[in-house]
């Protein structure tokens, strides 16, 4: 079956090249040919004749293919001679006369079926031509005449040469150009009288090359003849070159033959849109189509494809051939290096495997492999595991990342049979193993990188080896299984799959030798037995996909197989000869025979193996034979072959004949190595890289007679553990030879190599070898668990080779988009200049008074498509070669020379990018960045600032500035970066007029020398720094600090005229040419008013920014002058300072004038935020930083840090500068050139500071340009990599890339925020994830709305009615126990207040109530020797007037409020309080159960055992054992509440019908770094030790979970205890626990993120035995508790962990709130939070199958916090502390929170109006803020729906779907007609079938 795009482009061909009302013309071709046969594979390949000359089975093939050419409407068919098979004589030798014969044959019979035969003459090798003598245009003439005489009267249409796309070599081309002419003047002169036509066919380079050799090439053509590439991936390209051609119009054109790359892998809508183009392309050149070549666009034969059936050729003459065609090659000639390019569309990429760097080994449900189990023994070098390895399976995105940098066309992975079926069968799927792979593939599909995909490489599961591994015959089936679950699973985006990745390792070393897992010695028996059972089971996938996926995937499916390659030792004895050969049956042989020969195995390696058998006396190697049936059944199956190959060997014949069941006995042979060969640091690879063109050619020659694609899978060399890891010259050297040799097999000898992949992409595990061998274009550094991954120098070689194809002559520049303009080169408008105070004021008024909810509430959204996203670095800090090549000093030498810069550190090598220009676009490549800021060194081009200029220093950048546009980024350049030639600064610097017109100079020459290509232009990189850090305080160089009144203004007066000067240049000279942009680069703080209420604050914080800001963005953005305020305050300090004039220089009007309008857009870095009030500075000594009368405040000390005290991020600053920019200078374009954040100078690989700071940065841009609309057009982080940070030299580190400054090689890696940074440029933005979408829908029917509170902290009354003291009652009253010495004697005062309380209750429309029972109210003493009637009478009254407003009560016995009593014997630490709780309970089921239907046992008992007993922030406050008492305490809880549930089960529940369980309560925990194990580990950890301490024996197995136990375990034995500080239950006891639940109740907050954390081995407590750090992200909203961050994400995921955890039981959420401190009654945050968590809570529901059953929010009112007092209110009523009547006043969130009730969720406005929704009574609605989250209660025309993917207004849904009702109608008409024109066709073109 054919794609049906396929046959859409040929439809489209026939009917847009002739009109779509026009009958086809009976002369139009449809071309095909050379055609194979059924029995020779697909219809494209092997070409009749050809090479392989003519015979009689070439005939016979030709003639069955007869009817397939007729059925498909072929017209014309391709027969190409050669040189080889015809003769110049005029009496042909017998053999030739027999081939002349056989052709005329053939021809005939095409003549005969109405095929008109295209006769190909020659192709385009001009070594097979150089044959014909001195004047090879005259001896080709004469062999073109003789076949027009011999072939004339069957043949009218004549091809000279077949030449193919990339031929350009010019003087190749003369030769064959003057021989065509001469054939061409020849056949119209004597033989063209019967209309024949001749022409030449040319690809597209060579057609470019050619009319440049011959412009009039195309008056000796009769038509022209064309072999197009056509790349589906770049439809225009095919476009653009013809349109470049010239071609006269009306000439006929003939695409000859047609290549199509890439277009099994698009998605299929693409595919039409590229067949239209290639089609537009055709017709646009105004030539005229007379016909095409069809091969690739008819299908292949009904039965999927035909499986190659290859003759079993003598394996002797494959060697023999391959030897003596290399053999005589002297060490000169056989070395010689290839400058040549691969065939386009060749795939080069790189490699990993599964078990080598997933890592990852038991996360999900992944089973064990062998190679695990091999590990975990101690099997491997220094007892090395795979149990992390690259940690892969959490690093996708580093994995990609590095594969971007690399340009990897192709990426080779092995998927972990084990990870998708634990057990190895189809019985038990992992899902999680399945969504690691799909994320996998997606990646890499999204990032345009192939994958290609090997199901097994050697990482069996072990469950299978238990079973017998691959010697037990029914593993082919499991295989089988395993095979079709992939392609269902993948297969509609994998299209390359390899059934085994080097089989023979896997019989060889793994059941051979046992140097591999599983470890098996037994070469003679199993090492065979395996091999038989792998190539049966590659069989059996193969046709597995063949049957059921071809159709409609359209992959292939081969085998990847290894070897080396073998030469005879003595090349003289014969024996040798035969042992080399026998070396290569035995290793690729024994694999490729059967697959691709005969189905079975090489006769060589069965007869060795007879013979073997036959001389000694018991049988040594057992060869299972193949039936018949299986023979044919296997051979055939690859679609491709896949070779790995490391190093070559010499082979000799075993002098002594041995019964040992050895391998290279068992082959008799001996392998060798030459001692010349380069050793590496593995034994077995030695460095013989010609090796490689040898193999591949004994591949083509006993393998690939029918034209099957050879792939290079694997070939790589080693380089030791430790030592140079960085500069790995050794592979360097072993690459580009190895990568040679392919490519002169390619090249010189026609193998069909159509692919490369290096082993490997990264270090990995080796196997055997553990880690100590380094395969990896990549470092990894093992020792670290971050697992960072750095570049190899090999990785810049191997990206280079990628970027060029191959190794060309000269490189190849393939520039972007040089010749795109830049939007909004336009001169801006001139603006008034600013008030006193400024107009700008109005940010301070809209911002400043937001509440902290307002301000961080996080935006989702995306920048428009032209948004720049990019990466800046300056010249000093990075490139180095201070004094390289002619480049003279800077400033910034002599400064950092003399000493000034702490520990005496410079730039001379800084990053060193002068000499790593490649690592750089690495990295940049990496980042998917499309632009990239830079600066140029003004003394590495001109190294005096002026004069001659350093040519070496504009090829440096010229090569930056290309190697950019080669990679679609585009450059912004800055002119200066604070970095003055040292030579010009001797001169005065920027107070010298020399100096200004050099800098004019020195931008002009930039802008004619690299203005073609770079359209950004900064003039100056903030100039605010350059005049007050160097000419103020003196800080940067020339450090002047004596003349602080007046330099820094002298300096910038001088700035603004020479960047004005340089403007206009460039606007005058080189904007209508080159169409850039020009600006200015500024810098400043944002600056808060302390007060922004108060007048004078605003007013100081905006004079600030008009004198930092506005010193230099005035005059050029407003009217050419200083800001008003500034000259007004200058001016008169200066006067009062006793001065005649302002000490701020005054420009003239004509200056004025010059410099207004000088930038396009307004480009500003930014860093921070300061908080300023007004404060009249002191007049002497005058200084620029006492003219703004202002005062700097402390920071506040919740403001994050950084490693430099003035960079504190608060990010909420830089929308307030962006809205500040936009109202002073109106709607002006503004790009945001650095913005980033410092950490300290220790390696911060894991910068997660930095992941926050970026991450609520740019999402303050996006509400800046979203929602505020501000003019934001790019957004450059500072800095690509660490640098050099001028004074702070390298004691800081701002880069996204880890720079390793004490390594020579400064060898870089990305940080975690490159990874992050990528994702936000790939994104366009921070839009919102699918999984966070909105979800509408209900809840249950019968689902539980409650609200909750509890006794101590509502009730008050502490002594009332001869109530008790509890645990609370002490511990308040203790000193300094409580904020603010509150307590709860009083609190609520519910106890008195039970009516007020109900009818909140009833006003809410709650259907629950949860409460908790004093146990001290109702058993004074906590024993039933007194029972206090008048607590448990004022419960009894609760509940019957729950009852009577129709909620049902929730009772929960415990809330932590313990009878003092019992405390003062021992509490919860004695086990007799097991006992005193079953009494208890005992009595309130008695009491109150016939009533309440709902118990709860204990609430919380994790704070109750770790908070009150082990940290002692809780009553009763123990805290001085807590390595023991939390764990005691919480083991008495859970028998506790064990017997209360046993005593309701079998007393009470018959009766009563009532539920019982317990309230657990767990924060979920995200790993901090979801790419590290280690931190995933941790995360798990927390959650174990959280709610899994309780939550494990109960609702599990009885017992703690197995984290917990052996953590706990562990560490006290390590401390020298005898046992477990963790009690253990009895196995009576866990019996009895387990299944004590009805349901799950659960208490949930809020999310953290987890790392681990490793205290002292001798630190006895919960914290330490966890080991886990938590910490928040700071882009999460915050609450009026600091342990409280709003995380709906984290409630559907724990709501998930517990049913998988604990299988689904039913859950009711028992406590879910936020908190705030102060009285706000309209309290957003609250209804937000309720909002979203219900929302999530529904997800979990509906989309995840949570069986959640109840929510209940927490709480009621405000009420007494436990240790925070009353300070922090997570009421939905407010109370009034002061107040005597402890009023309560319902808040905002009630009205919300009622209606989630009363709508029973969220109800789809699609559907309509719910009734739920109607407004409340008039008064008591609030009005909706804008800004603030809207709720299902909007109006109609504010809801939004759902429409195509999109959430829209549901007014303009439905416009929409008015739209797509029209162009339905239209498209079903455009059907119709298509359909008329398709029938008219079909009768012509027969094409049936294609669709």
């Amino acid at each position: 079956m054919v794609p049906a795009w396929r046959g859409v482009l040929l439809v489209l061909l026939s009917s847009l090249c002739h009109g779509i009302d026009h009958a086809v013309p009976g002369d139009f071709m449809a071309i095909a040919g050379p055609l194979h046969s059924k029995k020779d594979a697909s219809l494209n390949e092997v070409e009749p004749g050809g090479l392989f000359g003519c015979n009689n089975k070439d005939f016979k093939n030709l003639k069955d293919q007869i009817p397939t050419l007729q059925k498909y409407g072929i017209t014309h068919y391709k027969v190409q001679l050669t040189l080889n098979s015809v003769s110049l004589k005029e009496k042909p030798l017998d053999r030739e006369e027999g081939q002349l014969q056989c052709y005329r044959t053939l021809l005939q019979e095409l003549n005969g079926a109405n095929i008109q035969p295209i006769m190909i003459l020659h192709g385009s090798d001009l070594d097979r031509l150089s044959t014909f003598g001195t004047s090879p245009a005259d001896a080709y003439a004469e062999y073109a005449e003789f076949l027009f005489r011999l072939f004339g009267d069957l043949v009218h249409t004549w091809i000279t040469f077949d030449i193919s796309t990339d031929v350009t070599d010019s003087q190749s081309l003369q030769v064959l150009m003057d021989a065509h002419k001469k054939v061409y003047t020849l056949y119209h002169q004597k033989y063209s009288a019967g209309g024949g036509r001749l022409s030449i066919a040319l690809g597209s380079a060579a057609l470019r090359t050619s009319l440049s050799i011959q412009p009039n090439l195309l008056e000796t053509v009769d038509f022209l003849a064309l072999n197009v590439q056509f790349d589906c991936f770049n439809a225009d390209q095919l476009q653009e070159w013809i349109a470049n051609q010239n071609i006269k119009k009306g000439l006929d054109m003939l695409v000859f033959s047609l290549e199509l790359i890439d277009c099994n892998s698009m998605e299929e809508n693409n595919k039409y849109l590229s067949a239209f183009k290639f089609v537009e392309a055709l017709v646009g050149s105004g030539a005229v189509i007379i016909g095409y070549d069809v091969s690739q666009l008819i299908p292949q034969s009904n039965d999927n494809q035909v499986r190659p059936e290859y003759s079993a050729a003598t394996s002797y003459s494959a060697f023999t051939t391959v030897w003596e065609r290399f053999a005589a090659q002297t060490p000169t000639e056989r070395d010689v290096f290839l400058h040549d390019t691969f065939p386009n569309g060749f795939l080069l990429g790189a490699s990993s495997s599964a078990f080598k760097v997933e890592g990852g080994w038991a996360e999900g449900d992944k089973g064990q492999s062998i190679w695990d189990v091999f590990g975990q023994h101690g099997q491997a070098d220094n007892n090395a595991t795979a149990d992390v390895a690259c940690d892969s399976y959490h690093k996708i995105d580093y994995d990609v990342y590095l594969l971007k940098g690399l340009q990897s066309k192709v990426y080779h992975f092995s998927i972990s049979w084990s990870r998708i079926f634990p057990t190895g069968l189809k019985s038990k799927v992992n899902s999680a193993g399945v969504k690691y792979y799909n994320k996998l593939i997606d990646r890499l599909i999204k990032e345009n990188i192939k994958p290609i995909v090997t199901l097994y490489h050697w990482d069996l599961p072990q469950a299978l080896q238990e079973s017998g591994g691959w010697q037990n015959e029914t593993i082919t089936e499991a295989f089988m299984e395993y095979a079709d679950f992939c392609f269902s699973s993948f297969g509609d985006r994998i299209k390359h799959w390899i059934t085994f990745h080097e089989p023979w390792v896997v019989s060889y070393a793994g059941y051979g030798t046992g140097q591999h897992a599983p470890g098996l010695k037994d070469p003679g028996n199993a090492s065979f037995k395996v091999s038989h059972n792998i190539v049966k089971a590659h069989a059996k996938a193969w046709h597995v996909y063949n049957d059921k996926y071809r159709a409609p995937q359209q992959g292939q499916v081969g085998i990847s197989l290894n070897s080396d390659w073998a030469e005879p030792k003595n090349p003289n004895n014969p024996d040798d000869m035969s042992a080399a050969e026998r070396y290569l049956q035995f290793m690729l042989g024994w694999f490729a025979h059967p697959i691709l020969v005969n189905g079975d195995y090489p006769e060589v390696l069965k007869m060795q193996v007879h013979h073997i058998n036959t001389q000694c006396s018991s049988t040594v190697v057992e060869l299972p034979t193949f039936t018949e049936e299986e023979k044919v059944y296997i051979n055939g199956t690859a679609d491709f072959l896949g070779i790995s190959h490391y190093t070559s060997r010499l082979v000799n014949a075993s002098e002594s004949q041995s019964c040992v069941a050895d391998y290279d006995n068992i082959g008799g042979f001996a392998p060798h190595v030459d001692p010349s060969w380069p050793s590496t640091s593995s034994p077995w690879i030695y460095v013989v890289p010609w090796g490689l063109r040898r193999l591949l050619n004994f591949v083509k020659e006993e393998y690939i007679k029918g034209g099957l694609p050879i792939y290079i899978t694997g070939n790589g060399m080693p380089t030791p553990y430790t030592g140079e890891v960085f500069n790995d010259t050794a592979r360097v050297e072993y690459l580009a030879a190895y990568i040679n040799e392919a490519l002169k097999a390619v090249k010189t000898d026609n193998v069909p190599v159509t692919s490369y992949i290096v082993r490997s992409l990264l270090d990995s595990f080796e196997g055997s070898e553990g880690y100590h061998q380094r395969y990896g274009l990549h470092y990894v550094n093992f020792e670290d668990a971050n697992r960072q991954r750095t570049p190899k120098e090999s990785a810049y070689l191997f990206s280079n080779i990628i970027e060029n194809n191959g190794f060309p002559k000269t490189k190849i520049d393939k520039l972007g988009s040089s010749s795109l303009r830049w939007s909004y080169s336009r001169k801006l408008p001139p603006l008034p200049p600013s008030n006193v105070p400024s107009t700008a004021i109005v940010v301070w008024e809209k911002f400043s008074g937001q509440t902290t909810f307002e301000r961080d509430m996080y935006h989702y959204s995306t920048f428009p498509e032209d948004f720049k996203w990019g990466v800046s670095t300056s010249a000093y800090q990075i490139e180095g070669g201070w004094n390289a090549d002619g480049k003279g000093p800077s400033t910034w030498d002599t400064f950092t020379h003399a000493g000034n810069i702490n520990g005496g550190v410079n730039g001379d090598i800084a990053c060193d990018s002068y000499h790593q220009l490649d690592a750089d676009l690495y990295m940049l490549r990496s980042l998917g960045v499309n632009s990239y800021r830079f600066s140029i060194s003004w003394s590495r081009i001109f190294p005096t600032g002026q004069g001659m200029v350093n040519n070496k220093g504009v090829e440096y950048y010229n090569r930056l500035i290309n190697g950019l546009l080669a990679n679609n980024i585009s450059p912004m350049v800055t002119l200066y970066h604070f970095d003055l030639p040292q030579a010009l600064q001797d001169l005065g610097g920027w107070e010298n007029d020399t100096v200004l017109e050099a800098f004019h100079n020195y931008a002009d020459y930039c802008f004619k020398t690299f203005g073609d290509r770079v359209k950004f232009w900064m003039t100056f990189n903030q100039p605010h720094s350059i005049v007050t850090a160097g000419y103020g305080i003196g800080l940067f160089p020339p450090e002047i600090k004596n003349d602080t009144a007046s330099a820094p203004y002298r300096v910038a007066h001088n700035l603004l005229k020479v960047h004005a000067k340089v403007y206009h240049t460039y606007d005058e000279k080189y904007r209508e040419s080159q169409g850039g942009v020009i600006s200015i680069s500024l810098n400043t703080e944002w600056v808060e008013p302390k007060d922004h209420t108060d007048q004078r604050d605003i007013e100081a914080a905006d004079r600030y920014l008009q004198l930092t800001l506005g010193w230099f963005a005035h005059p050029i953005f407003k009217n050419g002058d200083y800001p008003e305020v500034m000259k007004w305050q200058v001016a008169n300090k200066s006067e009062l300072q006793g001065l005649q004039s302002s000490r701020l220089p005054a420009f003239t009007d004509k200056e004025k004038t010059y410099i207004q309008g000088t930038a396009d857009v307004f480009s500003i870095n930014i860093y921070a935020t300061k908080i300023v009030r007004h404060k009249t500075s002191r007049l002497t000594p005058p200084s620029f930083e006492n003219d703004i009368d202002i005062n700097v405040e402390a920071y506040p000390t919740n403001w994050p840090t950084s490693a430099i005290e003035q960079h504190r991020p608060t990010a909420w600053g830089l929308r307030r500068l962006l809205n500040w920019v936009k109202e002073e200078y109106r709607d002006v374009p503004i790009y945001i050139t650095e913005n980033g954040v410092s950490t300290n100078s220790n390696d911060d690989f894991e910068d997660l500071g930095r992941i926050f700071y970026y991450k609520t940065y740019i999402d303050e841009a996006l509400k800046a340009y979203s929602l505020d609309g501000v003019n934001l057009k790019g957004y450059t982080a500072w800095s690509l990599m660490d640098n050099f940070e001028w004074n702070l030299g390298y004691s800081v580190r701002f880069g996204l890339h880890h720079v390793d400054f004490t390594n020579p090689n400064r060898p870089r890696t990305a940080k975690r925020s490159a990874m992050y940074y990528s994702e936000v440029i790939a994104n366009n933005g921070i839009p919102l994830q699918k999984e966070d979408e909105f979800l509408y829908g209900e809840f249950r029917p019968d689902f539980a709305w409650s609200v909750a509170s509890a006794a101590y902290q509502i009730e008050g009354a502490w002594r009332a009615d001869e109530k008790g003291l509890s645990i609370w009652d002490k511990y308040t009253h203790s000193l300094s126990r409580i904020a603010n010495d509150e307590n709860g004697d009083v609190a609520c005062d519910s106890y008195n207040r039970m009516d007020e309380d109900v009818e909140l209750l009833r006003n809410l429309k709650v259907t629950h109530y949860r409460f908790s029972i004093s146990w001290p109210r109702v058993l004074p003493d906590g024993t039933q020797r007194y029972v206090n009637e008048a607590g448990l009478n004022y419960y009894s009254k609760l509940v019957d007037a729950l009852l009577a407003a129709n909620i049902k009560p929730q009772a929960t016995l415990y809330h932590w409020d313990l009878p003092q009593a019992l405390q003062d014997v021992g509490g919860w630490e004695n086990e007799t309080i097991v006992a005193r709780f079953k009494d208890y309970a005992d009595l309130l089921f008695q009491r109150l159960g016939d009533r309440v239907k709902f118990w709860i046992t204990l609430n919380e008992p994790y704070i109750i055992a770790n908070l009150g007993h082990g940290y002692g922030t809780a009553a009763p406050g123990i805290f001085d054992r807590p390595g023991c008492g939390p764990y005691e305490v919480g083991h008495n809880l859970i028998k506790a509440h064990t017997e209360a549930w046993h005593l309701y089960n079998s007393t009470y529940r018959a009766q009563q019908k009532g539920l019982i369980s317990i309230t657990i309560n767990s924060d979920w925990a995200e790993p901090r770094n979801p790419y590290k194990q280690e931190d995933v580990e941790a995360a798990r950890r927390y959650m174990m030790f959280y709610g899994g301490w309780f939550a494990n024996p109960i609702f599990n197995n009885g017992d703690y979970n197995e984290i917990m136990k052996s953590r706990v375990r562990e560490r006290s034995l390590a401390q020298g205890l005898t046992k477990s500080r963790l009690p253990e239950f009895t196995e009576e006891e866990k019996k009895r626990i387990k299944g004590t639940y009805d349901y799950f109740g659960f208490n949930h907050y809020t999310t953290i993120l987890a790392s681990p954390l490793n205290f002292r081995e001798s630190q006895q407590s919960y914290d330490a035995d966890r080991g886990v750090a938590s910490l928040t992200d700071r882009s999460w909203l915050g609450s009026g508790s600091i342990w409280l961050k709003v995380t709906p994400f984290g409630f559907r995921r724990i709501l998930n962990w517990i049913k998988e955890e604990y299988n689904n039981p039913p859950i009711y959420v028992t406590e879910n709130g936020i908190s705030e401190r102060g009285t706000n009654l309209n309290d957003k945050w609250r209804e937000h939070y309720y909002k979203l968590y219900v929302n999530e809570a529904l997800k979990a529901v509906k989309y995840d199958g949570v069986d959640l059953r109840g929510y209940t929010a927490w709480c009621l009112m405000d009420n007494f916090e436990w240790a925070a007092g009353y300070a922090e209110r997570f009421g939905l009523y407010y109370t009034n502390y002061t107040d005597a009547n402890l009023t309560r006043t319902p808040k905002e969130s009630t009205k919300y929170y009622r209606q989630l009730i009363q709508c029973n969720g969220f109800p789809d406005p699609r559907n309509g109006p719910h009734p739920c929704l109607q407004p409340d009574p008039e008064g008591t609605t609030p009005t909706q803020t804008p800004g603030h989250p809207t709720n299902p209660s909007d109006d109609a025309e504010s809801e939004s729906v759902s429409f195509l993917g999109m959430q829209i207004a549901a007014s303009d849904a439905m416009v929409a779907l008015y739209v797509e009702f029209a162009l339905l109608i239209t498209a079903v008409l455009g059907i119709v007609l298509f359909a008329i024109m398709y029938g008219k066709l079909r009768k012509k073109l027969k094409i049936a079938e294609l669709f």
